[in-house]
């Protein structure tokens, strides 16, 4: 027995695949968008402590560009470095006027500065502060000969480039990560004689200020860059391997008024660094929901499937025979719309079988009959009444001849009963109609025959060709002699018969009028054939008649190609 699955199961499996690829897009749509808001959450975060590294740096500079700008504006601190005289005159100078005005700044600074004074006046004592070579622990200032720097590189670069008032990173400031801002000291007389220069030295990563928001143990690198020439001045954070600009999402910040920017290299893998937590959750929301709606759609599919069941049932009970079951469901849904139809139903089936299906099968039976009926008497007719044309001259040859053929005509006619017959048969009997008709009429006709052999053995129904013969000795000859063809062929899977003659033809009116209405003198027999072949066959199969009124008519049928084998097959079924 065929194994069949319940239609309310099949149905839960379209229902499944939706709630899983719903739980799959609303997943990937929370992922996404919580990945989206911790990235930008992350970002912004990072972004906030740039500002304020930007703005930390920016208050501490511009702090350095004050003490140097108080020391640049002086007059009494010019004239100081300026003094010349005994060793006590300069000392006292030194302890009055410059050395205050160095110390000074060092308390009001919030964090760890050098500041070096280097003067062009020999006579000024040197004051050496701490090791410059080494990082700077305290804020501390000095004194020095401008002399002792002279053969360095960046203040040859002040001479000659004529540059002033910079940050810059000189000597020991790469290595010890300093920078560095360099003044020159002019005199107020004529603002161009060079009497000194102030360099003040600070740390980067107090100018920078706290790195806690920068976490670079998870990958985030720091790093402070001139803006001309991207030279990178001081990073925090190292990366694992060479930094791929793929890898990591880059923001940059411009200080305003010092030529610096600040450059964040923040990993990608820190931005979605909670993702995996977070498609785990997810995953699990997403399979706990796919349980639910599971487990709540088989229990629909249970419930549905009870009432499908009592009504499959029910419809085996019909397909036994039994028509006096009802289904007794109740409710307000769909089954019980199918239950009350399938209860009128089964109170009309029997009605409907008695005075449709059967009435139905028996008229067309007594169609086919009557049609038959129809044509077979009205040859009877015609050959009679020309055999006792015959007797009444005295032509008992020809009338022996014609009755042969008569009985051999209608032997073959009756074919045993059987309403289908062989396309060769059927071609033997129009052989044998036109043999009496050649004792009537002598030589005066000629036929032509060209049947495809492999359509002889093809079943059709009996009694299709030789009424359009038959029509063309009533009708289409008008005196003189007159040419039948008769051919068949395959056209496709169908069979093409034609009845061609050079009669006189019809008009077009006549032809139309051949097949439709009711039968009339010239189209006896035609309509008759045409609705046994579509009753038979159906619609799509029939006769098409064209003519020329002057120059013949082509008779044209189709029929379908039917094995004689598959036909009686098909008897058989309808019996």
């Amino acid at each position: 027995m065929k194994r069949y699955i319940p239609f309310t199961y099949k149905m839960m499996v379209p229902y499944l695949i939706l709630v899983l690829l719903t739980d799959i897009v609303i997943g990937y749509i929370s992922y996404s968008m919580l990945i989206a808001s911790r990235t930008e959450m992350a970002e912004t975060n990072i972004r906030a402590a740039m500002e304020q590294s930007k703005n930390n740096m920016k208050y501490k500079m511009d702090e350095v560009q004050r003490i140097s700008d108080t020391l640049f504006s002086s007059l009494p601190f010019q004239r100081a470095i300026q003094t010349q005289g005994d060793a006590f005159d300069i000392y006292l100078t030194m302890m009055d006027e410059i050395v205050p005005q160095l110390q000074a700044p060092l308390k009001l600074y919030g964090s760890r500065i050098r500041l070096m004074l280097y003067s062009k006046n020999p006579s000024l004592n040197v004051v050496e502060g701490e090791d410059v070579s080494m990082p700077i622990k305290r804020s501390d200032y000095y004194i020095l000969n401008a002399q002792s720097i002279a053969d360095r590189a960046w203040y040859q670069q002040l001479q000659n480039f004529n540059v002033d008032n910079i940050w810059q990173q000189v000597d020991t400031d790469e290595k010890l990560e300093n920078l560095s801002h360099i003044r020159k000291l002019v005199t107020y007389s004529d603002y161009v004689t060079v009497i000194g220069y102030v360099r003040i030295t600070t740390r980067l990563d107090e100018l920078l200020g706290d790195f806690d928001a920068f976490p670079v143990e998870q990958g985030i690198i720091l790093q402070l860059q001139e803006s001309v020439t991207g030279k990178m001045v001081f990073q925090r954070g190292e990366a694992d391997k060479s930094i791929d600009s793929k890898d990591y999402l880059s923001l940059v910040v411009t200080i305003p008024g010092t030529g610096y920017q600040i450059q964040t290299l923040v990993p990608y893998t820190y931005l979605k660094q909670d993702a995996a937590k977070l498609r785990a959750s997810i995953m699990m929301v997403c399979a706990v929901s796919f349980a639910v709606m599971a487990f709540i759609g088989f229990i629909v599919a249970r419930l549905s499937g009870r009432k499908m069941g009592r009504i499959i049932k029910m419809l085996r009970a019909f397909q036994d025979g039994s028509f006096q079951k009802r289904l007794p469901i109740t409710g307000n849904d769909e089954f019980v719309q199918i239950a009350d139809a399938f209860n009128v139903m089964a109170a009309n089936i029997q009605e409907l079988i008695n005075t449709v299906y059967v009435e139905g099968l028996q008229k067309k039976q007594a169609e086919l009959e009557a049609l038959q009926a129809q044509i077979n008497p009205h040859f009877l007719y015609n050959t009679l009444s020309t055999i006792n044309s015959l007797a009444n001259l005295g032509e008992t040859q020809k009338v022996t001849e014609m009755v042969k053929g008569v009985a051999k005509f209608y032997r073959l006619t009756l074919n045993q009963g059987k309403t289908l017959i062989p396309l060769g048969k059927e071609v033997e009997q129009v052989e044998t109609y036109l043999d009496i008709q050649r004792v009537k009429y002598a030589d005066a006709f000629s036929v032509y025959l060209n049947i495809d052999p492999r359509l002889e053995k093809m079943t059709i129904i009996k009694l299709i060709l030789q009424p359009f013969v038959e029509n063309i000795f009533k009708h289409a000859w008008f005196g003189g002699r007159i040419a039948i063809r008769i051919s068949g062929k395959l056209v496709g899977r169908n069979v093409e018969l034609k009845v061609i003659d050079n009669g006189i033809g019809m008009k077009p009116e006549v032809v139309k009028g051949l097949l439709v209405g009711p039968s009339h003198s010239g189209g006896y027999g035609l309509k008759n054939v045409n609705e046994r072949i579509k009753l038979r066959y159906g619609d799509e199969y029939g006769v098409q008649i064209k003519s020329i009124y002057g120059g013949g008519t082509a008779v044209i049928l189709l029929l379908p190609a039917v094995e004689e084998h598959e036909e009686e097959a098909e008897q058989a079924k309808d019996a």
